[in-house]
């Protein structure tokens, strides 16, 4: 199976990559817009030695029939506001994945994109008060909401603002729901936990 990767420079996001690189068929790593950090120019070293082709900060990939959109607006000087920020729509249904992006990335993506409502939101940064503003949420008015978050974690995430501003959207937590998986079967969308 062919895989492209789409890190975020920080250990959470990316610490596993040269591993996965090396273990596996890796076609294309797309890293987000912002200067390389130092995990991201070790996983270069390795992309180059592989010969594996990489991009930066784009706007468009083109999957199969499937297009993806990566909505940074500009580039930040913060690792998590430069993460990937990516829209895509499968069988009309609308995905939005936030990576960490904060609420000045929400604020920039309002002000640039007329973004439709969304069936499945992977919520920013954890659950973290920095991310999913109530202005954001509103708009987007997310039908479900997956949070990654590790179970007793040191930052007390999801905080309860964001759960508070979610309270709309069907919550999905991987501390509490394990691995959450979505199936889009004749045209109906399923969603499927793995308890942790």
């Amino acid at each position: 199976m062919h895989k492209r990767m789409s890190p975020h420079g920080d250990y959470d996001h990316m610490g596993e990559a040269i591993n996965i690189v090396e273990n596996f068929k890796v076609d294309k790593v797309i890293f987000n817009c912002g200067e390389y950090n130092y995990l991201e120019k070790e996983l270069i070293k390795v992309l180059k030695k592989k010969r594996i082709k990489y991009y930066t900060c784009i706007n468009e990939l083109n999957l199969d029939n499937n297009k993806f959109y990566f909505l940074q607006t500009k580039d930040f000087n913060d690792e998590n506001d430069n993460s990937n920020v990516i829209y895509m729509e499968l069988n009309n249904y609308k995905f939005l994945f936030m990576g960490d992006a904060s609420i000045d990335t929400e604020k920039e993506i309002l002000k640039e994109y007329d973004l439709p409502q969304i069936d499945v939101l992977k919520v920013g940064h954890h659950g973290s008060k920095t991310s999913s503003s109530e202005e954001f949420i509103n708009t987007i008015n997310p039908k479900y909401s997956i949070i990654s978050v590790g179970k007793d974690n040191k930052f007390s995430h999801p905080n309860k603002e964001v759960l508070d501003n979610l309270k709309n959207s069907k919550i999905y937590r991987t501390d509490q729901d394990g691995s959450i998986v979505f199936k889009i079967k004749n045209s109906k969308l399923m969603i499927e936990t793995c308890s942790p």
